[in-house]
């Protein structure tokens, strides 16, 4: 099965800019030749972490210096979001297998959540550790055969009864504590602030929304910002993967918009950082100086983009 962010391409087709969009940022690359990047995770000695998305991957893979990788687990799903916690475990977020995994850095599994209880997982796409000390992650509301017509989408597939949530999971408990919202049209990336409020995007509106996660018990949906562009372009658009710089903005790549859109504190657009491929899906703060590592799976490339701060620091608590 094709991954989802080639499958947009292969329905709607080539993706083309107006003529504003072709000035390109000065980004380097990282890494080149990845199968369909997703959800980097920068470690402290300068490697990432990634899961690679395509059809003939389908794992979760480190990257090194010199464009150097070695495979840490093929998972046969379809492996999307990623975090670390303080013991340097990986989460994996699998859509594919519609399950939370917690691997070794050798690739042994030492934990597998597939729902709430109730019921299953539909479509895990992306996680970030709290302050405290749970796992947050989004779940794009259908599974991958219901919006899917052999390898095409479904005809109608943006007006199907999506079902996004927002799941709060104890990670030492293996087990989902509540759900903190629902029925998002393709609940997608995530992220906290400095302040603790929980952030998580909608692909199909293109909207930002803000939870207060820590100090109510029904923490209520909030608009935060939207990150799509009215202009020319063609073909799907919408937020996927998003960051904390330390400068309190939130760095949110636009697939299909061929950007990195910068949301300042009020939720307004602030900028709007060019990319070279025009399918970024995700992003990491490198762990030293002031450098945007985004997966662009157009061409599968990890993009390493010059940005004015470091990034917030994120959330490592120890499991074991």
């Amino acid at each position: 099965m094709a991954s989802l962010p080639l499958l947009w391409l292969k329905l709607h087709g080539p993706i083309t800019f107006p003529r504003e969009f072709q000035a390109l940022s000065q980004s380097t690359f990282f890494a080149t030749g990845v199968g369909a990047p997703e959800g980097p995770v920068a470690l402290p000695d300068g490697s990432l972490y990634v899961t690679e998305m395509s059809a003939g991957t389908l794992q979760v893979t480190h990257l090194g210096p010199g464009n150097s990788r070695r495979v840490v687990l093929r998972t046969w799903g379809r492996p999307n979001g990623l975090a670390i916690d303080g013991d340097g475990m990986i989460w994996i977020a699998e859509a594919g297998l519609r399950a939370l995994i917690r691997i070794a850095p050798d690739g042994q599994e030492l934990l597998r959540i597939e729902g709430d209880g109730s019921e299953r997982f539909r479509f895990p796409n992306d996680l970030a550790f709290g302050p405290d000390g749970h796992l947050y992650m989004t779940d794009s509301g259908l599974a991958l055969d219901d919006f899917l017509d052999g390898q095409d989408f479904a005809e109608g597939f943006m007006d199907l009864d999506w079902d996004g949530r927002v799941y709060e999971i104890d990670p030492k408990a293996g087990k989902v504590v509540r759900v903190i919202d629902r029925g998002i049209r393709f609940t997608n990336g995530i992220a906290f602030d400095a302040e603790g409020r929980l952030y998580a995007n909608a692909s199909f509106p293109g909207d930002v929304y803000r939870y207060e996660v820590l100090v109510a018990v029904e923490p209520k949906r909030e608009y935060f910002g939207h990150v799509l562009q009215p202009d020319e372009q063609t073909g799907f658009k919408g937020p996927d993967g998003m960051k904390f710089g330390s400068d309190g903005r939130l760095y949110c790549t636009v697939y299909g918009q061929r950007n990195v859109t910068v949301l300042a504190r009020d939720g307004s657009v602030d900028e709007r950082l060019m990319l070279q491929g025009a399918a970024p899906t995700n992003c990491a703060f490198a762990r030293d100086g002031q450098t945007l590592l985004v997966t662009e799976v157009s061409a599968g490339r990890v993009e390493a983009l010059s940005v004015p701060c470091r990034g917030l620091p994120l959330h490592y608590p120890t499991i074991d």
